[in-house]
């Protein structure tokens, strides 16, 4: 059956009204007649089965039944992006809700190429947000999860926000390391060899997490943290690991990992 989505607020005394984006798909792109049976999820636990009514510029049905999905990660990840440059956000949004990311928060830092106006930031959250609700109805996901405005990094981290565990990727330099040792998960190092590592993932990880439990994940751009940063977030809580001898790009750094996190404490089996 096919699987729309549609905001709560939107569901009224059975009837479901679909936006205006979602009439366009159902009408014009598939093609879909009144009698037709199609799920719709609110993007907060509920999958709806609806029988379409009205099919034309705005598309209304009727509610046949409502289940909880049992989709949803039991672990509740965040991850903190730095934007790296060119539609790469789109990407990793993608990926990671289809890896069961909780929220995803876009940073911004010391090496963030991309500037834009307040505007033009909350803009792209749009779009951002658009691309996390395909993917959510794409992998069947009946949760979308929210995509911030980006914001300073330090301005995050002074929300202090609760976490069971934090991670900041960072490939550790050795004690005289290229460059006084400044380096990133998240880069590529142009021909140069890969930095010394300090701790590594698994190393870093506890044996168990609750049910439920928080981890908020903080990956840097594609010029790296600067070592000022790292220390922001470690006094923030946050453990620094590196993933071993390669070093990930940015947006391949926050899926690789976040698969690790749920195979180890979610619902990748």
């Amino acid at each position: 059956m096919r699987r729309f989505t549609i905001a709560p607020d939107r569901i009224h005394d059975g009837r479901v009204l679909f936006d205006r984006d979602e009439s366009r798909h159902l009408a014009r792109v598939l093609r879909l007649k009144a009698g037709d049976t199609v799920i719709a999820a609110d993007g907060a636990g509920r999958d709806f089965t609806v029988r379409l009514e009205d099919v034309g510029e705005t598309v209304t049905g009727t509610v046949l039944g409502v289940a909880r999905t049992d989709a949803e990660s039991p672990l509740r990840a965040t991850l903190i992006q730095s934007v790296p440059k060119g539609d790469k956000m789109e990407a990793i949004v993608r990926a990671a809700t289809e890896l069961g990311v909780a929220r995803i928060v876009p940073v911004t830092t010391e090496r963030t190429v991309v500037t834009l106006e307040p505007s033009r930031w909350r803009e792209r959250a749009r779009r951002w947000q658009r691309v996390a609700k395909e993917a959510a109805k794409q992998c069947g996901r009946a949760v979308i999860p929210p995509v911030d405005v980006a914001r300073p990094l330090a301005e995050f981290l002074a929300l202090d926000e609760p976490a069971d565990l934090r991670l900041c990727l960072w490939p550790r330099a050795a004690a005289q390391g290229e460059g006084g040792g400044e380096a990133a998960a998240a880069q590529g190092q142009g021909g140069g060899q890969a930095l010394p590592f300090g701790t590594t993932l698994t190393q870093s990880l506890p044996p168990t997490l609750p049910v439920g439990a928080h981890v908020h994940l903080l990956i840097g751009p594609e010029g790296g943290l600067s070592r000022r940063e790292v220390e922001t977030a470690e006094a923030h809580g946050f453990r620094v690991v590196g993933v071993g001898p390669r070093i990930l790009r940015s947006e391949t750094a926050g899926p690789a990992i976040l698969a690790v996190l749920q195979s180890r404490f979610g619902g990748l089996q």
